[in-house]
């Protein structure tokens, strides 16, 4: 069929207008595609980018947003109002100070290949900038993250000689106050003496350094390059307590009295006093001059959690090896001053040839475990005096058994194993009726005279701590059996707590572990060994992760209310300390450090920066660290995190995660 006429003339004009729209929507989108602002537009989908890419360390989040509990009556909780936004940043350091801040941005140190997920073989270390990794929420977190970093040069800890550069623990290797002290008779060089001001320094980590072994393969070996000490390899080769073997240190479970290995010295105790019951009369332990921790170690396949303790003495890095190998333990010395536990604690005191002279110094050293043993609790000890006949042995003997008599302990039972290891086993009063029954008040009963009971830096007590209750009935100074002590509010001597708030704290941090912490959190939970809680409260968060394969260092900070002695009638070990010194605890040694509504109070009395370095001393590379706290404290705290190289995460507003990486500074 023709065309008119009239079409044909009208058909270039249509084909042109065409190109000519077809042309311009091209510049349009080109224009569109090359402007940034153009990501603003809903239209169109924002450009892929670093910050925006999904982390490998972020959980999944398919599921639908969880909603947080509320806290109710957890002890001494921050304000999330006026006061706790008032509290001061101090992200940037003094000038005057050694480790003076200076612009830092993206990284400067040095930087290792990323592992793989399941190679546990080779360091988690991440590019020098992985900040901009960093998320900026999950599951309703924050999403006005500016990326900031605060500006601080950090540099690694300069050490005096004799000294590690890896272990450095500050309270501990304070070489100047040291060699100041009049006296070292009584351990005074092992006791704390921390510098001032505190350091805003990073601890080297050994060449080498590979994540741990896992739990429970880590028990009986640890990478060698992790605690690179040899020392105690020749030191103790005929007894067992550690050989290495290629790339790991192995421990065969032996000991200077544990001939046949530690599991059956356990058994060979259990044995000889029934009624100590491991893991159900017998939940809490503390383990004097532990060595390696074996004891300790052993005592967890009898659901027994043992407080292992040393100084950091002679036996090089003991302690080390009993963290590394996942077995609770803490640096501490019976010398001048208290322990910083409680009254009333353990069930059980051991002590396995741990060099202490009981009766020293007025018995002090033995008033000191009488105070931390619980009324009806064991003193368990093997020693040469107990089964050795040369005469030295025999006036340590003599000397234990008068003392012992004078403080009312009574000799339950004395004997030896096959192998003619003596052990004998004590307990202590569970009344005042047998002091009030003494012919003389020698060591005396404690009273207000004799000062405070506060265990805080505090001198040995000369007297007796006395019996809360005046009957003589053991049942009713005796905890309830585990696991049902865990759930059970009991009272303690000057308890603030009520069982309404101890209820609420326990069901409060079930509830949120349960739902937040397992779900929301980038934590890998079956990496996990140890956690330090830093503000423990009544003890609820470790309650909570009970059934993990895992413990937990309950931390009551001083400041806080005492509820530390709650937390021990629960079966559960902890210690007090101020969050503004070191710790008792070598670097690398924790794989979580939780800090529950504590920052806005802490950082009144010491810098950010202070708490910042001494967390990324305690936490182990590619571990983290978990911030519960009002936005303002957090975002005080994430831009330092930041400047320590960690990957950050808020979740619900309310929590920080950072995790560390291998990044140290090249200075």
């Amino acid at each position: 069929m023709a065309v008119p006429s009239a079409d044909r003339k009208r058909r270039p004009f249509l084909l042109s207008l065409s190109l000519f729209l077809l042309l311009s929507a091209l510049l349009v989108l080109l224009v569109l595609f090359l402007d940034s602002s153009a990501q603003s537009l809903p239209f169109l989908p924002s450009r892929p980018s670093r910050l925006s890419a999904p982390s490998p360390y972020l959980p999944h989040q398919q599921h639908s947003p969880t909603p947080v509990p509320t806290p109710g009556g957890s002890p001494d909780s921050q304000p999330n109002g006026p006061a706790a936004a008032a509290a001061k940043s101090d992200v940037k350091a003094d000038a005057s100070r050694p480790n003076a801040p200076a612009a830092v941005a993206g990284g400067s140190g040095t930087s290792t290949p990323s592992r793989t997920a399941d190679d546990s073989s080779h360091p988690a270390a991440v590019d020098a900038d992985a900040t901009a990794i960093d998320a900026a929420g999950v599951n309703g977190g924050e999403a006005e993250d500016d990326g900031a970093v605060a500006e601080v040069r950090w540099e690694t800890c300069k050490v005096r000689r004799g000294v590690s550069a890896t272990d450095y623990i500050p309270c501990l290797d304070n070489i100047r106050a040291i060699k100041a002290l009049r006296s070292r008779r009584h351990m005074e060089h092992r006791e704390r003496h921390c510098p001032a001001p505190p350091p805003r320094c990073l601890v080297r980590m050994p060449a080498g350094y590979r994540l741990p072994v896992p739990w429970p393969r880590s028990r009986d070996m640890i990478w060698y390059n992790n605690v690179p000490h040899p020392k105690l390899v020749e030191y103790k080769k005929d007894q067992n307590w550690v050989t290495k073997s290629g790339d790991y240190l192995v421990f065969p479970g032996g000991g200077t009295q544990f001939k046949d290995g530690v599991a059956r010295y356990i058994q060979f105790v259990e044995q000889i006093m029934p009624t100590i019951q491991w893991g159900t009369h017998t939940r809490t332990v503390l383990d004097v001059g532990c060595g390696v921790a074996s004891f300790g170690g052993y005592l967890l396949d009898r659901n027994v959690i043992t407080m292992s303790l040393a100084p950091k003495d002679e036996h090089e890095a003991q302690i080390q090896f009993a963290l590394e190998r996942g077995i609770p333990a803490f640096l501490g010395v019976i010398g001048t001053q208290k322990l910083p536990f409680p009254d009333n604690a353990f069930d059980v005191v051991h002590c396995a040839r741990c060099r202490v002279h009981w009766y020293a110094n007025g018995g002090k050293p033995l008033l000191e475990l009488n105070r931390v043993l619980r009324p009806g609790g064991f003193f368990v000890w093997s020693a040469t005096p107990v089964y050795r006949k040369e005469q030295r042995d025999q006036d340590d003997w003599n000397a234990m058994v008068t003392l012992t008599k004078s403080m009312c302990w009574r000799t339950v039972v004395k004997s030896e194993d096959i192998n003619g290891i003596g052990v004998v086993i004590y307990q202590k009063p569970t009344s005042n009726s047998c002091y009030l029954e003494r012919k003389t008040n020698e060591p005396h009963l404690c009273s207000k005279k004799d000062g405070s009971r506060f265990p805080w830096y505090a001198p040995l007590d000369s007297c007796i701590l006395p019996s809360a209750v005046s009957s003589s009935d053991e049942t009713s100074n005796s905890p309830l059996l585990w696991p049902e002590r865990l759930i059970r509010y009991a009272s303690v001597p000057d308890d603030s707590a009520t069982i309404e708030k101890f209820d609420a704290d326990t069901k409060y941090w079930k509830q949120v572990i349960s739902e937040v912490y397992y779900n929301d959190f980038p934590v890998n939970w079956s990496s996990v060994r140890n956690v330090m809680d830093m503000n423990a409260g009544y003890g609820g968060f470790a309650a909570a992760l009970v059934d993990k394969p895992l413990w937990v260092m309950n931390v009551v900070p001083i400041g806080q209310s005492d509820t530390l002695p709650v937390i021990f009638s629960r079966g559960l070990i902890g210690v007090y300390h101020d969050w503004c010194e070191s710790f008792n605890t070598y670097p690398r040694t924790y794989d979580v450090l939780h800090m529950s509504d504590l920052l806005g109070s802490l950082t009144k009395r010491c810098d950010i920066l202070e708490v910042a370095a001494e967390i990324d001393r305690i936490l182990r590379p590619g571990r983290w660290l978990v911030l519960k706290d009002t936005m303002d404290m957090i975002k005080k705290m994430r831009p330092v995190l930041r400047s320590l190289h960690y990957e950050t995460v808020i979740v619900k507003r309310q929590f920080l995660v950072g995790k560390k990486t291998f990044w140290r500074p090249r200075r």
